[in-house]
């Protein structure tokens, strides 16, 4: 059986006829098609289904959709202007790239989402608080040492951006 579910997902409004029994995940990938973030554990282990639920890293494999009627979702396909307000990516994106920090990149939008959220209440992160904020995300290709200096580096532009007065 489906239900009509409005929900707010990267500032847009969607009406979808979902499965009582689907997670938010499910909901993202096969019924809005935002395919960004990915179906890996399905059991809340791995992290590259992470979002945000009203501004909080939040396992969309394990959330039942309802919990998303009337709070705003944010995938990692939101990311885009969200410091700027443009087109252009986010400092986190550019960082990821210019670090080498996606390897395979299954689990990068789950990363990105999390350090996107410990950025946005600290952009001056200790490397301590970085692996803790990261610490739900697992990648099996890299050694994580690329993937904290690319949210430093995505912290220090943060920082430059603030002082220069661009906002979200």
């Amino acid at each position: 059986m489906k239900e009509l579910l409005t929900l707010r997902i990267n500032g847009q409004t969607h009406e979808a006829a979902v499965p009582s029994h689907f997670t938010l995940l499910e909901t993202l990938r096969y019924v809005l098609q935002l395919t960004g973030s990915k179906q890996g554990c399905d059991k809340g282990d791995c992290g590259a289904c992470t979002v945000w639920l009203d501004g909080r890293p939040t396992l969309s494999c394990i959330t039942p959709v309802h919990e998303a009627v009337g709070a705003e979702v944010r995938t990692v396909e939101g990311l885009v202007g969200l410091r700027t307000g443009s087109g252009t990516p986010h400092p986190l994106q550019d960082a990821f790239d210019v670090c080498g920090a996606a390897q395979c990149g299954f689990c990068t939008p789950g990363i990105l989402m999390s350090a996107a959220a410990l950025l946005e209440e600290n952009t001056s992160p200790s490397r301590d608080e970085i692996r803790d904020a990261l610490s739900g995300n697992l990648c099996r290709c890299t050694g994580y040492t690329k993937i904290y200096d690319a949210v430093e580096m995505a912290a220090e532009r943060l920082r430059e951006q603030g002082e220069r007065g661009v906002g979200r």
